[in-house]
């Protein structure tokens, strides 16, 4: 029994790479179909699962469709409820849902300062006061969690969680763009950086040329921090 999964370019849509990373880090068997996201096709790709407008969108085994990567979530870990895509510690559990549910409704600065790219890393970024902020929460939301629920590994919640997908696309904006964070932070963003799946999305990704780039800036640029 397979799911189809809908997802947008992979170098630019983060919340593609969290749908996509639901499948693959916990083995669920998925189909990819690529939405044109970037190139004016997306009303039309996804035309046939309305009332979806965004990417991700998940069609289950029996032809439900669910959009939203917290619906997405929610409903893959009822359905597999022994795949660990949430932590089995009730108290980690809870925590790894609040950063969970704060990732995706908040850091708006962030996200709009830094949309994620995974071609690069830019040189010379300012971090204005509403970016800073947004980062300094994140780093004492991961700090926390690492702290109460994560001696077992090297993710948040020590084993590999709903909580370190949606997080994913964040570590990409931290790499991508030189934001300044503690040595504890870059560590966890270096986990990211290094996790198979993660490397084969972006990888698949580079095979896409843009003309003109999506978010472009015009600073220097170095290679991907690897």
């Amino acid at each position: 029994m397979t799911y189809d999964l809908f997802i947008g370019d992979r170098t630019f849509s983060s919340w593609s790479l969290r749908g996509w990373l639901m499948f693959e880090k916990f083995g669920l068997p998925f189909r990819t179909h690529m939405i044109g996201l970037y190139s004016g096709t997306l009303a039309e790709d996804l035309a046939a699962l309305a009332p979806a407008r965004l990417v991700p969108v998940m069609r289950t085994p029996d032809g439900i469709v669910v959009g939203d990567t917290l619906a997405m979530a929610e409903t893959l870990a009822e359905r597999h409820p022994d795949a660990g895509l949430w932590p089995e510690d009730p108290a980690a559990r809870a925590l790894a849902r609040w950063l969970v549910a704060e990732m995706h409704s908040g850091f708006g600065a962030l996200r709009t300062a830094c949309p994620m790219q995974l071609l690069h890393r830019y040189i010379g970024f300012h971090v204005d006061e509403t970016v800073a902020k947004d980062l300094a929460r994140i780093e004492a939301l991961w700090a926390l969690a690492r702290r109460r629920h994560g001696a077992a590994g090297s993710w948040l919640f020590g084993q590999y969680s709903l909580a370190d997908i949606f997080f994913a696309p964040v570590a990409a904006r931290i790499a991508g763009y030189g934001l300044p964070v503690a040595d504890e932070t870059a560590a966890y963003v270096a986990a990211h950086l290094a996790d198979p799946a993660f490397r084969e999305w972006r990888k698949a990704g580079l095979k896409v040329k843009y003309d003109p780039q999506p978010y472009a800036l015009d600073l220097p640029t170095e290679p991907w921090p690897v």
